[in-house]
């Protein structure tokens, strides 16, 4: 079993990725851990994009099953047909960025507003997320996954709304069966 969840950020993907590891004992593998150089503070130098593909691949050959969560566009073709099963999650752009801000502050506290760097990266990000349902943002848009969906040559679970954990859990859980890829 072989599962990719995506969407914008803020939609919920770590969350259902973790929640789905957790209730199907599949190993979940975060892109963040692979597109970004681990640094103090996180998220502030990206790895080369060769590299980043060889340490997930190496990771994922270690596990029959897995659960990728985040995008994974432009990071090759080979991703295409690399799943049996894709979930999108989608959710409105105030709730989305409500979501990030909390977890910036959580991350940062109040560094995002004290400190000069902290502060413009923190606002840099938030303007980079708030182009995302506009198209407006670089690289990862609402058009550009739905370009890639219509590419996906397996089975895609598209949930488009606020639902919980526990529900969007049940519909991908759902899918999974009637799919017998559980």
């Amino acid at each position: 079993m072989k599962i990719h969840i995506f969407g914008a950020s803020g939609s919920g993907v770590t969350t259902l990725g973790n929640a789905l590891s957790n209730q199907t004992g599949i190993p979940y593998f975060d892109t963040d851990a692979y597109y970004w150089i681990p640094t103090n503070p996180p998220y502030s130098s990206r790895r080369n994009p060769t590299e980043r593909n060889k340490l997930l691949t190496n990771d994922l050959n270690h596990s029959a099953d897995w659960i990728i969560g985040g995008s994974l566009l432009n990071w090759g073709e080979q991703w295409l047909s690399a799943f049996d099963l894709a979930v999108f999650l989608w959710v409105a752009p105030e709730l989305r960025l409500e979501r990030l801000r909390k977890r910036e502050f959580q991350r940062y506290g109040n560094l995002i507003f004290t400190d000069k760097d902290r502060k413009q990266q923190h606002e840099e990000f938030i303007d980079w997320a708030s182009g995302y349902d506009s198209n407006l943002a670089h690289g990862r848009t609402l058009q550009a996954h739905e370009n890639w969906m219509r590419e996906l040559s397996c089975p895609l679970i598209d949930i488009r709304g606020d639902y919980s954990v526990a529900e969007r859990l049940a519909i991908v859980l759902r899918q999974m069966e009637q799919h017998s890829l559980k």
